[in-house]
């Protein structure tokens, strides 16, 4: 079965204020395109569909257009992340499913099976689900949205998150009655896993970091989460988010995963790069007029420009530079005979930084971790 991941689609997220409404229209084209072009069977996005809890009626829009779009070509399965509200996200799964389209939003419910299409689910239970084609292929996919014990119905207890998971991860392989080619499709943090400015912080820390160990026995783990993407261990790979969402992920290839899955594994592995987003790019110059020059000369990117001056910007000069769409972050470095003054936004930093630099300036030295980590609790959205 030929199959396609993405994940991290972060609907309706600005960067730095700006809407990116008109690129995310362009991806979910783009992933059509992709799908038809490869004869995908079966798309797998691995949560975070939206970027918060209460996305706007546009991004709603974009959402449901796009998936409509991609299930014109494929089935569709699709789990909440730790960005998506899971009730909001599948209030429509009656609906979409009669398009092919699967949203889980956590694993207490199996899927509607019926055969919808070229590929489509025909025995399903908590947890997991198994697609067939019309030839006859098969695949079980052990399914994990971003767990949580609100999410799965589960009060507090003397459980480590560790036994939580390896809980939640057996559920999902009670239905593998067949020796059927497998997948485990989540949205989590593996440990060892390289991060970006983009992910929320209160995710990727220890507590909730899952153990390579802990994931189960199959031939593709199909990971969201973290935006850059990468590979784990012999089969574990984050697509990675299919748009740069953060400076720091300037000069980072977006692509998704596409493959065939067959009875002797993975097979035809490609990463197909997705180009119709904006790029991002970090540069430098000396003064006004060369720092306009090359916001000219990189129009197609969208650009976070460092000024080295020896005195402030002028409104005239300010005016001059802003008149320039691309340019989202304007940092001044300016160098005076007695000391050195840089002025920058916080925009472009986490709320770990932000409230790192406040206590330090503060109180004269670094925050303690326990204070970081009740600051950073005090942030994450459940």
């Amino acid at each position: 079965m030929k199959i396609l991941h993405v994940s991290d689609l972060h609907i309706g997220k600005k960067l730095m204020g700006r809407e990116r409404s008109g690129e995310f229209r362009a991806v979910f084209s783009e992933l059509y395109a992709i799908c038809k072009n490869n004869g995908v069977e079966l798309a797998l996005i691995a949560g975070d569909v939206f970027d918060t809890y209460t996305p706007s009626a546009e991004a709603e829009e974009i959402f449901y257009s796009g998936i409509n779009l991609l299930s014109n070509v494929c089935a569709v399965l699709i789990i909440s992340g730790n960005h998506d509200d899971y009730v909001r996200l599948t209030a429509a799964e009656t609906l979409a499913r009669e398009h092919n389209v699967y949203i889980v939003g956590n694993n207490l419910t199996a899927i509607n099976c019926g055969k919808r299409g070229s590929a489509y689910p025909a025995k399903s239970g908590n947890g997991w689900v198994v697609f067939e084609n019309i030839t006859g292929e098969k695949v079980y996919i052990n399914i994990l949205p971003y767990p949580n014990e609100a999410r799965y119905k589960e009060g507090k207890s003397e459980e480590t998150f560790e036994e939580k998971i390896s809980r939640w991860i057996a559920a999902g392989e009670k239905g593998k009655t067949e020796n059927l080619p497998s997948i485990f499709l989540s949205h989590i943090f593996v440990a060892g896993g390289s991060v970006s400015d983009s992910e929320r912080e209160i995710d990727l820390g220890g507590a909730r970091a899952v153990p390579l160990s802990l994931l189960p026995n199959c031939d593709y783990c199909a990971l969201g989460h973290l935006h850059k993407r990468q590979k784990l261990g012999k089969n574990v790979y984050y697509s990675g988010a299919p748009m740069q969402f953060s400076f720091d992920e300037c000069g980072a290839e977006k692509s998704v995963n596409v493959f065939d899955l067959t009875e002797n594994g993975v097979e035809n592995f490609k990463q197909i790069a997705v180009t119709s987003a904006k790029k991002l790019i970090k540069l430098q110059a000396n003064c006004v007029e060369d720092g306009v020059a090359l916001l000219k000369s990189n129009a197609d990117y969208f650009v976070e420009l460092t000024l080295n001056l020896n005195a402030p910007l002028t409104p005239q000069e300010n005016n001059a530079l802003h008149e320039n769409e691309n340019l989202i972050s304007l940092k001044a470095e300016i160098n005076g005979a007695a000391a050195r003054e840089k002025i920058v936004s916080n925009k472009n930093k986490s709320s770990s930084q932000i409230f790192s630099d406040y206590y330090k300036l503060r109180y004269g030295s670094e925050v303690p971790p326990e204070l970081l980590a009740l600051f950073l609790s005090l942030t994450e959205e459940e």
